[in-house]
């Protein structure tokens, strides 16, 4: 009777084990993983290793549950049936049937799933050292499931998950609500065009290059724009821009016969089905605020800022120059339509 005691309890904790080991490692987020092999230390390298490939440590897990569940189950039906005999061989065998659902099964796997991380370091090495081992067996059932699990690498996370990630993470107080919402916006930047960001043609201020300074005074005064656009003989044929305070101050000096045009600054152009992701790295590379938007057919479509590409993560950035209400309340309007479309507020 002992032994077979004694064999139960080897089946039992052996499989018990096994599952344990199957669901924590499962259980474990690869982004978790990533963040603990920073540390360098040798079991969450080696975790890092197996998370990157399951099929060989799974399969290994795998093979030594059902050596312990299909072999024990054997040697202890052999020995129930010397010592209870056949009266009582299913009774027996019920009960047995039952523990491993309920000890090696059900309750391994729960307690796998609540404490995967520190389990799934415990295991690494052990699991590691076993696939090595069991390698020629695995290898060979590798072969044999290759046409049911070929598949591609799947990505350690996507767009949804992190989103999904962010709004659990404000809900539990994890990530504050302004940084939730920052992290929802930064999505925006990959969806968002400069055609949806500029601000259009008809409402761009600009001067012609050949007047003097004194003959555009009162529009260079006037503008809301600390860059103004400067044009030969219209919009489309657009040769720079300016700096308005630049202007004012060569107005100031008695420099007013000068023409605009000597007082031009390169400007960049880019397309109006640029994604603002890219806007924004283009900004970067050119060191510029303002560029101008062409449309399909190398007309201008608008001019877009920096601002306005800043804007999508911030949210609406108004100073003390912005004069004109109008185009603010529009500009307001265009970025809440664009934010609400795509389920965030503006």
């Amino acid at each position: 009777m002992l032994n077979i005691i004694f064999v139960v309890l080897i089946v039992l904790i052996g499989s018990g084990i096994c599952s344990c080991a199957e669901t924590a490692l499962f259980s474990v987020s690869r982004v978790r993983v990533k963040q603990l092999a920073h540390s360098k230390k040798p079991a969450a390298i080696v975790l890092q290793s197996i998370r990157s490939k399951m099929n060989r440590p799974i399969a290994t897990i795998v093979i030594l549950n059902n050596i312990f569940n299909i072999v024990g189950s054997i040697v202890i039906g052999s020995l129930a049936a010397e010592v209870l005999g056949d009266a009582w061989l299913g009774l027996f065998s019920s009960i047995l049937t039952f523990l491993i659902i309920v000890c090696a099964e059900i309750i391994p796997k729960t307690i796998g799933e609540r404490y995967s991380e520190p389990i799934a370091l415990i295991i690494a090495i052990p699991v590691q050292f076993l696939t090595v081992i069991f390698t020629p067996l695995v290898w060979l059932m590798e072969q044999i499931t290759s046409p049911f699990t070929h598949r591609g690498k799947l990505p350690t996370t996507n767009e949804a998950e992190i989103r999904f990630l962010t709004m659990i993470g404000y809900k539990e107080g994890v990530i504050e609500d302004d940084e939730a919402e920052m992290i929802q916006r930064v999505f925006q930047l990959n969806d968002l065009t400069a055609a949806e960001l500029m601000t259009p043609r008809v409402i761009v201020t600009f001067l012609e290059g050949n007047s003097t300074l004194i003959e555009s005074q009162n529009e260079i005064i006037a503008s809301e724009h600390t860059r103004i656009l400067v044009i030969e003989e219209s919009i489309d044929q657009v040769i720079g821009y300016c700096l308005k305070d630049e202007l004012l101050a060569a107005i100031i000096r008695g420099e007013g016969n000068q023409k605009i045009n000597h007082l031009l600054r390169q400007v960049h152009y880019v397309p109006e089905t640029i994604k603002a992701d890219k806007l924004l790295k283009t900004f970067q590379d050119n060191r510029e605020h303002l560029m101008v938007v062409l449309d399909e057919y190398g007309g201008v479509a608008g001019v877009v800022t920096l601002e306005d590409v800043l804007e999508v993560l911030t949210g609406e950035i108004v100073d003390e120059t912005d004069r004109i209400i109008d185009l603010q309340e529009i500009a307001r309007k265009k970025r809440k339509v664009l934010l609400n479309s795509r389920g965030l507020e503006g």
